[in-house]
């Protein structure tokens, strides 16, 4: 049986070197690639870390497993008592089932992430902290077959909003993304970003040098993720692209996934739980909603997907989006009046006092954009006659798929946990 060893990280997209950012400083991860397989046009399912983690660990949008939100207190949304996370799957099959880091679907503590399937955790959120006990790990001859599912906190913004926790990057320039202002202040904030890049990367260099030594890599499936965009202003939590995309590499000497390949097809997030069930020759559940792109790492026939979907119903407020992203086009569905909502920890940064101009617009019900004309989506062309048959087809597609996942935003508004024990406070109970 193959081991497989799973890195997911907080807030990265796809900001590597491997997929054009020429001044991160990433060389193992770039090496992986290299050596490897990397994705293209990986996309998550949410534009937050609890609810795109639960897509990425079930197989299963977030409205429908139950993590509409943030895990963590005082938000608290779970997934409901009947979602399978890939670790019980399995352990369920043999492996033994290992978590170290960061997770962020349930409760922050041992006894919750065993609840999920695993045997043996250990919580950390220090990437050097967690690559040298990965090491301790993989040296200590580790029961096999193991699913070791490590996570990382970095490149997440630290508690004042700031990139500090490593120093800044600059031995390769830096380079701004185009969808924030080209200023000394963003400047600024993507060297300290880039510091913490090479933070993370150094550890993933040393879980991937350690497998070599050990012999493990010839008999482990390698893979490396990220929930879902960078900490920047019109990237995380919206359903841009810049929010929705996430890196995806991999290396498996026992499937063939060598020779630095890239994978254009559009893949989601969700799709990844029934392909590492299938490659390891485990039965899939029909319940799950992700597409297994098996025979594309195989390279046998292989229906690529047409879309992928996302959403967003919670982070801290209620944001209720729904969207459908072609290899072109992408059409967003706003459920609620809003603007575009910025999570605390970027509202700290000092590039979004340069952004509140653009970032304060009320958002229509409905945004579509035309990828291919309009990389930054900055042009909304639902009005556009020129774009009417595509706006139906989206729209309907969007709806078709809301309708088979059982999405409760077709049935009204959504109440939150707080909601509940809120106002079960305001009746006199004790929640």
């Amino acid at each position: 049986m193959v081991n497989l060893v799973l890195i997911d990280c907080h807030d990265l997209g796809q900001h590597l070197g491997c997929y054009g950012w020429e001044t991160v400083p990433s060389p193992h991860l770039d090496a992986l690639a290299a050596r490897g397989v990397r994705f293209a046009n990986s996309f998550c399912t949410a534009p937050q870390c609890s609810p795109s983690r639960a897509g990425l660990y079930t197989g299963r949008y977030a409205h429908a497993n139950g993590m509409m939100g943030l895990a963590h207190h005082p938000f608290s949304w779970r997934l409901h008592d009947d979602e399978v996370h890939l670790a019980r799957y399995l352990r369920d099959a043999g492996y033994h089932t290992v978590q170290m880091g960061v997770q962020h679907v349930t409760d922050f503590t041992v006894e919750a992430v065993q609840q999920l399937g695993f045997a043996d955790v250990w919580v950390a959120d220090d990437a050097a902290a967690i690559g040298e006990h990965a090491v301790a790990f993989l040296r200590g001859g580790p029961e096999a077959p193991f699913f070791l599912n490590i996570g990382f906190f970095e490149p997440h913004r630290d508690d004042s909003g700031s990139y500090r926790y490593a120093p800044p990057d600059r031995s390769r320039g830096v380079k701004i993304p185009p969808y924030l202002p080209q200023t000394p202040e963003a400047e600024t904030e993507c060297a300290d970003l880039q510091g913490v890049i090479g933070k993370l990367d150094r550890a993933v260099g040393q879980i991937w040098a350690t497998l070599e030594e050990s012999g493990l890599l010839a008999q482990t499936w390698f893979i490396f993720t990220v929930d879902h965009g960078l900490a920047m202003p019109r990237a995380k939590c919206t359903l841009y692209d810049p929010g929705i995309e996430t890196a995806l590499l991999m290396y498996g000497e026992p499937f063939g996934l060598t020779g630095g390949r890239v994978m254009d097809s559009l893949t989601s997030n969700v799709d990844l739980v029934p392909t590492v069930l299938e490659m390891l020759g485990i039965p899939v559940p029909e319940r799950l909603h992700g597409q297994s792109f098996a025979a594309l790492l195989r390279g046998t026939d292989y229906a690529p997907r047409e879309q992928v979907f996302m959403e967003k119903t919670f982070h801290t407020d209620y944001e209720p989006q729904r969207g459908i992203r072609t290899g072109r086009y992408k059409l967003i569905w706003n459920a609620e009046v809003d603007i575009i909502n910025v999570p605390s920890d970027i509202m700290h940064s000092p590039i979004y006092p340069q952004m509140i101009e653009q970032l304060t617009v009320e958002r229509p019900p409905l945004e579509l954009y035309d990828l291919e004309a309009d990389p930054l989506e900055q042009h909304n062309r639902i009005d556009d006659p020129a774009y009417a048959a595509i706006a139906d087809d989206l729209r309907g597609r969007l709806l078709a798929w809301m309708r088979a996942t059982d999405d409760p935003l077709l049935n009204g508004p959504v109440a939150s946990p707080y909601h509940h024990r809120a106002l079960a406070l305001l009746r006199g109970e004790h929640p």
